[in-house]
Protein backbone atom coordinates (compact mmCIF):
# COMPACT_ATOMS: atom_id res chain seq x y z
CA UNK A 1 0.00 0.00 0.00
CA UNK A 2 1.48 3.46 -1.10
CA UNK A 3 1.47 5.84 1.64
CA UNK A 4 0.05 9.28 1.67
CA UNK A 5 3.15 12.16 1.78
CA UNK A 6 2.60 15.79 2.12
CA UNK A 7 4.88 17.91 0.40
CA UNK A 8 5.42 22.09 1.51
CA UNK A 9 8.02 23.99 0.39
CA UNK A 10 10.06 27.06 2.26
CA UNK A 11 11.56 29.46 -0.07
CA UNK A 12 13.64 32.09 0.27
CA UNK A 13 15.94 34.95 -1.56
CA UNK A 14 18.93 32.44 -0.61
CA UNK A 15 17.60 28.97 -0.85
CA UNK A 16 15.12 26.68 0.86
CA UNK A 17 13.84 23.54 1.89
CA UNK A 18 10.90 20.89 0.65
CA UNK A 19 9.19 19.17 4.01
CA UNK A 20 7.62 15.49 3.66
CA UNK A 21 5.38 14.58 6.32
CA UNK A 22 3.61 11.39 6.75
CA UNK A 23 0.84 10.87 8.67
CA UNK A 24 1.10 8.03 11.40
CA UNK A 25 5.43 8.91 11.18
CA UNK A 26 7.40 10.67 13.60
CA UNK A 27 9.37 13.58 12.52
CA UNK A 28 9.57 15.18 9.09
CA UNK A 29 11.85 14.44 5.76
CA UNK A 30 13.44 17.11 3.97
CA UNK A 31 15.82 18.50 0.89
CA UNK A 32 17.87 21.43 1.22
CA UNK A 33 18.68 23.57 -1.60
CA UNK A 34 20.42 27.23 -1.92
CA UNK A 35 19.99 29.62 -5.22
CA UNK A 36 23.67 29.86 -6.72
CA UNK A 37 22.77 31.83 -9.65
CA UNK A 38 19.85 33.34 -11.34
CA UNK A 39 18.04 30.29 -12.41
CA UNK A 40 20.10 27.63 -10.61
CA UNK A 41 19.42 25.89 -7.53
CA UNK A 42 21.92 23.32 -5.49
CA UNK A 43 20.56 20.71 -3.90
CA UNK A 44 22.50 20.36 -0.93
CA UNK A 45 20.87 17.85 1.35
CA UNK A 46 17.77 15.02 1.60
CA UNK A 47 16.98 13.14 4.91
CA UNK A 48 14.32 11.55 6.24
CA UNK A 49 14.06 10.10 9.87
CA UNK A 50 14.58 6.54 10.48
CA UNK A 51 10.42 5.90 10.65
CA UNK A 52 10.37 6.78 7.50
CA UNK A 53 13.47 4.68 5.74
CA UNK A 54 11.57 2.81 2.54
CA UNK A 55 8.64 4.27 2.39
CA UNK A 56 10.10 6.66 -0.28
CA UNK A 57 10.19 9.56 1.14
CA UNK A 58 13.06 10.87 0.03
CA UNK A 59 11.87 9.90 -3.84
CA UNK A 60 8.74 12.11 -3.32
CA UNK A 61 10.99 14.61 -2.29
CA UNK A 62 13.37 14.57 -5.01
CA UNK A 63 10.25 14.55 -7.79
CA UNK A 64 8.98 17.74 -6.04
CA UNK A 65 12.38 19.51 -6.84
CA UNK A 66 12.20 18.30 -10.11
CA UNK A 67 8.26 19.00 -11.15
CA UNK A 68 8.81 22.71 -9.72
CA UNK A 69 12.56 22.86 -11.63
CA UNK A 70 9.84 21.75 -14.77
CA UNK A 71 7.32 24.39 -13.82
CA UNK A 72 9.95 27.28 -12.84
CA UNK A 73 12.00 26.80 -15.18
CA UNK A 74 15.34 26.28 -12.84
CA UNK A 75 18.12 23.93 -13.48
CA UNK A 76 19.71 21.37 -10.49
CA UNK A 77 23.00 21.29 -8.98
CA UNK A 78 22.82 17.82 -7.81
CA UNK A 79 25.49 18.56 -5.10
CA UNK A 80 23.44 15.84 -2.35
CA UNK A 81 24.38 12.54 -3.10
CA UNK A 82 20.93 10.77 -2.90
CA UNK A 83 19.63 13.48 -5.41
CA UNK A 84 22.72 12.82 -7.80
CA UNK A 85 21.80 9.05 -7.41
CA UNK A 86 18.14 9.70 -8.45
CA UNK A 87 19.68 12.00 -11.38
CA UNK A 88 21.00 8.68 -12.88
CA UNK A 89 18.02 6.62 -12.52
CA UNK A 90 16.07 8.90 -14.34
CA UNK A 91 17.35 10.00 -17.65
CA UNK A 92 14.37 11.42 -18.68
CA UNK A 93 15.05 14.69 -16.09
CA UNK A 94 18.71 15.20 -18.00
CA UNK A 95 17.65 18.58 -19.02
CA UNK A 96 16.80 19.64 -15.99
CA UNK A 97 20.38 19.14 -14.29
CA UNK A 98 23.51 21.14 -14.73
Amino acid sequence: MAIEVEITREDSERGGRYIAKVAGFAGEGELTYRRSSPGVVVANHTGVPSSMQGQGVAGKLVERLVADARAEGFKIVPACSYVAAQRKRHPEWAELFV
